[in-house]
């Protein structure tokens, strides 16, 4: 497609000359996954000033000054050294400390959660390695948590708000006719970030939150369309993988194995079936500990037992008790 002096895009996609392109509801489908990941490494990013995601910068502070708005954020050179004035989502290093802290000492049921601690790196205040699911908790129940105590109100309200629409649009059960008042709200929570964060922050990611609940309605609920399904099972079929040469017969070859073995292992008894997965809980629910002394757990003969000595002895009590009394 060649550049006119009235059109500003440089390529146009082949996908506009099919015949029912122009009648498709939602042309390019968003994955909320994905959006959200990206929003939450890039507030993250923004408030622990983590390199290569931090939003807020000495470009950031001389675009500010080309544009003309917030005059207060200009870079102000000191001799060699630039300073830059903190902004209003600036965290102290106390305010980090606290923030970083609150996260790693957060306590989550077995398969809820990563191991937060291996995460959080108290040492430089940064958190590394977030995965797809640990930024849809991280977004939807712990952000709101760990900021309560630091920021401004007005950002910790925007913050607050945003982490409540994520939950919201990611519920099972949705009421399509609060659908439009989730749809004003992306609005005006994108409006009141724009109040408080630098322009850089709003990449294409953060603009795509405005579509999210258009394509709810269209497709319905976001957890019978988002990647993490198809995300989890990529991850097993990489693991089947031990020949970088021949990836895909590698991972059919052991496919085959598993399926085969998974097979002959329901007629043999005592069996572990090879793909499930056993919680280092199930003992301790069963009455069997794995540390500290060894619980003897009685049958219903020795409860029985038990239960007559009790009736018997506290009887010859009473009675001794109530012959002492009369004499």
């Amino acid at each position: 497609m060649k550049k006119s002096k009235t059109c500003i895009w440089k390529n146009r996609s082949i996908l506009f000359d099919l015949p029912y392109w122009s009648d498709l509801d939602v042309r390019h489908f968003i994955d909320v996954m994905h959006v959200e990941k990206n929003v939450c490494d890039s507030v993250i990013g923004t408030f622990l000033n983590i390199q290569g995601k931090m939003k807020d910068g000495l470009n950031t502070r001389q675009d500010l000054a080309e544009m003309g708005i917030r005059e207060t954020l200009y870079p102000r050179s000191n001799g060699k050294k630039i300073y830059l004035p903190p902004a209003c989502h600036t965290l102290s290093r106390k305010e980090k400390i606290s923030f970083c802290q609150c996260l790693r000492r957060v306590k989550v049921p077995q398969g809820y959660y990563s191991n937060i601690k291996s995460l959080v790196q108290l040492k430089d205040l940064k958190m590394v390695g977030l995965k797809s699911h640990d930024c849809h908790v991280l977004m939807q129940q712990l952000l709101s948590v760990a900021i309560r105590d630091i920021l401004p109100n007005k950002v910790r309200l925007a913050i607050t708000r945003l982490c409540f629409f994520f939950n919201a649009i990611c519920s099972k059960v949705l009421d399509p006719v609060k659908l439009d008042e989730l749809e004003n709200e992306a609005s005006i929570i994108l409006c009141q970030l724009e109040m408080y964060f630098p322009p850089t922050f709003f990449d294409i990611m953060v603009h795509l939150i405005v579509h999210l609940v258009r394509e709810i309605k269209c497709y319905g609920p976001v957890y019978l369309q988002w990647m993490y399904p198809v995300e989890r099972y990529m991850k097993i079929l990489k693991g089947y993988n031990k020949n970088l040469h021949r990836l895909e017969a590698s991972i059919v070859e052991r496919y085959i194995a598993e399926e085969a073995i998974e097979f002959c292992s329901e007629y043999i008894e005592k069996a572990k079936h090879v793909g499930l997965l056993k919680s280092r809980h199930d003992e301790k629910v069963d009455s069997k500990g794995s540390r500290g002394l060894h619980v003897i757990i009685p049958t219903v003969e020795d409860l029985q037992q038990a239960h007559l000595y009790v009736l018997n002895n506290s009887m010859k009590f009473c009675h001794t008790y109530f012959a002492m009394k009369v004499y």
